[in-house]
């Protein structure tokens, strides 16, 4: 990892640059993709699967006899851990319901809020270089609590034509209602679009590569909703002497591991414990299964000394991270003013997996600094919020003649008679 000490805030946009292409770079293949499939349907689907999945497929669908066989390969030991983090998700997404906000804005006006489920909804799982079946259940669990009447899951097929067995398994356990074997760009395309064998959907959730990332924004311009921009992961520590190296350099390489366009911050204002870090990152990398990805994202990544606390806090605001540790003997002055950060994990005990699998929350976050503008997955982002309004004979009668005055100011007369003529009717 590099270092850099006491930088300038002139410095600060170049240190802190993700290690991602820009959209221009990306945006033509994905064009050119999604007009194939608006016109071809499944017969591109299939030809950029064989291209880029190296695999032919004969049907898109996965059935029921394969998901049977995928529910008999997953472990007891492994379902009983899925079965725990699905109760902690359901039971933190459940308490985010909100009830009907009622008001009586003016006697006989009346005002009102309700949610209502999105009805179609499209999940990307991710299957390359690392299944996340984690990501089924920070996904389905709260559209199921929504209500969304059809919850649709894309995931690449490895060269054998398979979904991995615990993607399948997961998926079925939340109430997923149709799986299909696409990823990457054409998986996207497909759920905006529509196609023989992908359900249309009005908006779309779920992490991926760079390229699923354009694909996502690109699908906004023909009227389907997503999530968010979420890209690929990054990680920012904030750490003092009061930390565990050892647990720093883990919480690091945890998020390394994820990609090689992956990136890792440590920020502290100790350049003891930065050394320690770097040490443990050393030992630790090299016992990784994973460890080439994880040292080219350690190559993307940055240890940065500060100050102080407060020069500490500016930097990382800057930065937006979408997961931030917190691991300082001060940890209330962090909580207090940190602004942009997708999810926060606070002391020594309390590592970043946590909220990757089991603890609760949400690991649907944003990234690339979007953190700035964009909430996690939460259960508001299955809802809709619609607002419903029934004024009386004596509602019209308060508020008519101000909507008349405002509509003539506007120089739109027909609104104006809209209310003119219900009270003339009451006169």
């Amino acid at each position: 990892m590099q270092h850099i000490n006491y930088p300038q805030r002139t410095e600060w946009e170049q240190i802190l640059k993700r290690p991602t292409q820009t959209v221009s770079d990306i945006e033509e293949i994905v064009n050119n993709i999604f007009k194939e499939v608006k016109i071809d349907g499944d017969t591109v689907i299939k030809k950029y699967t064989s291209q880029f999945d190296k695999v032919k497929l004969d049907s898109l669908f996965v059935s029921e006899s394969e998901i049977e066989q995928a529910s008999n390969a997953v472990s007891d030991a492994l379902k009983q851990a899925i079965a725990l983090a699905k109760s902690n998700i359901e039971k933190f997404h459940a308490a985010q319901k909100t009830s009907k906000v009622e008001m009586e804005t003016l006697p006989g006006v009346e005002c009102w809020q309700e949610k209502r489920p999105i009805q179609k909804v499209g999940l990307y799982i991710p299957g390359g270089t690392a299944p996340l079946f984690s990501t089924i259940l920070m996904l389905a669990i709260p559209a199921k609590l929504a209500g969304c009447q059809e919850i649709v899951l894309c995931s690449p097929p490895d060269i054998n034509g398979d979904i991995n067995p615990a993607i399948l398994y997961t998926a079925q356990f939340c109430g997923v209602t149709k799986i299909v074997k696409v990823g990457g760009i054409q998986a996207i395309a497909g759920m905006t679009f529509g196609t023989e064998s992908i359900p249309k959907v009005h908006k779309i959730f779920g992490p991926g590569n760079q390229y699923v990332t354009v694909a996502k924004q690109l699908a906004t311009k023909y009227g389907v909703a997503i999530d968010m921009p979420a890209g690929p992961s990054e990680l920012l520590v904030v750490a003092d002497d009061s930390a565990n190296p050892a647990f720093v350099a883990s919480d690091l390489l945890s998020q390394a591991e994820h990609g090689v366009d992956s990136q890792v911050i440590l920020v502290s204002t100790s350049e003891k414990l930065i050394d320690a870090v770097e040490k443990e990152i050393e030992s630790q990398i090299q016992q990784l299964p994973r460890v080439e990805i994880a040292q080219k994202s350690v190559g993307n990544s940055r240890m940065i000394l500060v100050e102080n606390d407060q020069e500490a806090l500016e930097l990382i605001n800057e930065y937006g991270p979408e997961h931030f540790i917190v691991c300082v003997e001060n940890e209330g002055f962090y909580l207090e003013n940190i602004q942009n950060a997708g999810s926060v994990f606070i002391g020594n005990y309390t590592p970043e997996s946590a909220g990757d699998y089991a603890s609760g929350t949400n690991h649907t976050l944003p990234t690339n600094g979007y953190a700035k503008q964009y909430s996690g997955v939460n259960l508001d982002s299955f809802l809709k919020s619609m607002t419903f309004q029934k004024i009386s004979e004596k509602g019209i009668k308060g508020i008519g003649t101000a909507i008349e005055l405002m509509a003539e100011a506007e120089g739109l007369q027909a609104h104006k008679n809209a209310v003119t003529l219900r009270l003339k009717s009451l006169k």
